[in-house]
């Protein structure tokens, strides 16, 4: 990890210092975060064609697969209890966020000619 300095505007302090105080961090590890999500999070349009193509392939590991499966089987059954409701909130949320990737990941792969719509 590198240490290096930047000036932020007044606003982003104050919304970092707040989050800091929340989550019981200090501001250089929210910023930290937020810069990581937000390297993870690039749009697909500005990515590389291999990752966009790595993209199109995008899916649940196994393992998330089968947790998947099994908080919706016991979803559907009435069985799930309040941790289990909030990791199939957190699944879902995962596999959403993928799908909206993946299919944005199409969208760019086409139009750079990468695959066939």
């Amino acid at each position: 990890m590198e240490r290096i300095t930047i000036q932020i505007s007044d606003n982003v302090v104050h919304s970092t210092a707040h989050v800091a105080t929340q989550s019981q961090q200090s501001i250089e590890e929210v910023l930290s975060d937020w810069l990581d999500y937000v390297v993870d999070e690039l749009p697909v349009d500005m990515l590389s064609d291999d990752d966009v193509l790595a993209l199109t392939e995008l899916q649940l590991t196994h393992e998330q697969q089968v947790t998947l499966n099994a908080l919706l089987t016991k979803n559907r059954e009435g069985m799930l209890n309040v941790d289990e409701r909030h990791q199939l909130d957190e699944m879902m949320r995962i596999y959403e966020h993928g799908l909206l990737r993946k299919a944005q990941a199409l969208r760019v792969a086409v139009q750079r000619g990468l695959c066939e719509p």
